[in-house]
């Protein structure tokens, strides 16, 4: 077996890309600390053809070399904006037709694998700080919540990760697409 070289790959230019379908999901960043993590969910979102990327509170913005060292550009490609807070970004997202679904484990939260997108619907997901998660004034304006299983030691994921598996059950129950 080989590896395929980077122009075997047919990805698309940015410009394509910024013209080309979405899924959609807007991806809410509710204070999230590391430019790691914020970087490297750009590049996921990316990865999924997310519309866009809302970066809340203390959320580091591009340009930023620590964003961009894991972003590898992605930021140029994704949408993205900044709210000075979570709620803010809630508040526009719903006015503008999206379901807010925060990813936390919490009372009443509905496993992952159980909840279905609805055909048509957009949807705002919502991941919190990398201590505290999602906070409780956007805990008390959500849609609904989901969770994802866990069955280790620990008591969380990464947010990367949780976008990540997130991310591609959206993706994959949205367009039926599993490749």
């Amino acid at each position: 077996m080989r590896k395929l070289k980077l122009d075997e790959l047919n990805r698309v230019s940015v410009a394509e890309f910024k013209t080309s379908n979405k899924l959609p999901v807007a991806v809410v960043l509710d204070n999230v600390r590391s430019m790691h993590n914020i970087g490297s969910i750009f590049r996921t979102a990316d990865g999924f053809a997310v519309e866009q990327v809302c970066l809340c509170g203390i959320t580091a913005q591009p340009p930023h070399r620590e964003i961009e060292k894991t972003a590898l550009g992605a930021t140029q490609s994704v949408s993205w904006s900044y709210y000075t807070s979570p709620l803010e970004a809630i508040n526009q997202l719903r006015n503008d037709g999206y379901r807010i679904i925060a990813v936390e484990q919490a009372e009443k939260s509905k496993m992952l694998q159980e909840f279905i997108p609805a055909n048509g619907e957009k949807y705002a997901l919502v991941f919190g700080n990398e201590v505290n998660g999602v906070s409780d004034e956007v805990m008390q304006n959500i849609d609904a919540c989901i969770e994802i299983p866990q069955f280790g030691t620990k008591h969380s994921f990464n947010i990367v990760v949780s976008a990540g598996i997130v991310l591609w059950d959206f993706f994959t129950k949205i367009t039926g697409k599993t490749s």
